[in-house]
């Protein structure tokens, strides 16, 4: 996500979401709690909401076009919005560059990691790597279906490739006494470029079909 500058107050290292709601909106709405531990989101470009919006815009014209063809779904598409962990509390969640969730039951609902199909990150270049694989996994221990990533170019206003991950809930063998440290996992099941003049194609989680004209900053 990205946020504008401001002097980030000493908070404690554990917090509720009653505490959190208590804070300015300004500082709250740049924290994530993971298990009650605040955790900052990091300040990104301008690129990072411009393309964040895109990517949002273009897989809800692909969620219409998908719910027009199969009425019995409802999907959502919404970018930078809270997914609680659980079934029940709200001192654990994660927020998403954008997303795709089930249709809530009424409105102003909070969206949980049991409704939610699909999570998206964009990584500007000032992401730490170790940061967002940490955010990953904490998007595959809650089951969340998949995971997409888009990488910004280092050097332009453009993004560099699009990656769709599938998750993966078993695992292949290994050595005796060998385990995964994680039981579940994201695979990586298709990568976009520009150099693809097809565009982003893709069948899963529904019809999705983006050209990059859509994409272009």
């Amino acid at each position: 996500m990205s946020w504008p500058e401001i002097d980030r107050p000493d908070l404690p290292e554990y917090m509720t979401w009653e505490e959190l709601e208590q804070l300015p909106e300004e500082i709250a709405e740049q924290i994530e709690l993971w298990d009650g531990r605040v955790v900052w989101l990091r300040r990104g470009p301008g690129e990072h909401q411009t393309f964040t919006r895109r990517m949002t815009n273009t897989f809800e014209r692909c969620a219409r076009k998908s719910m027009s063809e199969d009425p019995e779904t409802c999907w959502t598409v919404n970018l930078e919005t809270n997914v609680f962990i659980g079934s029940s509390g709200k001192s654990d969640f994660l927020t998403p560059d954008f997303l795709v969730y089930r249709c809530l039951d009424s409105p102003f609902g909070d969206v949980r990691a049991a409704d939610t199909l699909l999570v998206g990150e964009v990584l500007s270049p000032s992401n730490k790597q170790a940061d967002m694989e940490a955010k990953k996994g904490r998007y595959a221990a809650a089951g969340i279906p998949w995971y997409w990533e888009v990488t910004l170019a280092s050097a332009r206003s453009a993004i560099a490739a699009v990656r769709a991950y599938a998750l993966q809930t078993g695992y292949g063998s290994l050595p005796d006494d060998v385990h995964p440290l994680y039981p579940t996992n994201y695979l990586l099941v298709d990568e976009w470029t520009p150099a693809d003049e097809n565009g982003i194609h893709i069948d899963h989680p529904f019809p999705i079909r983006i050209p990059w004209t859509e994409l272009e900053y």
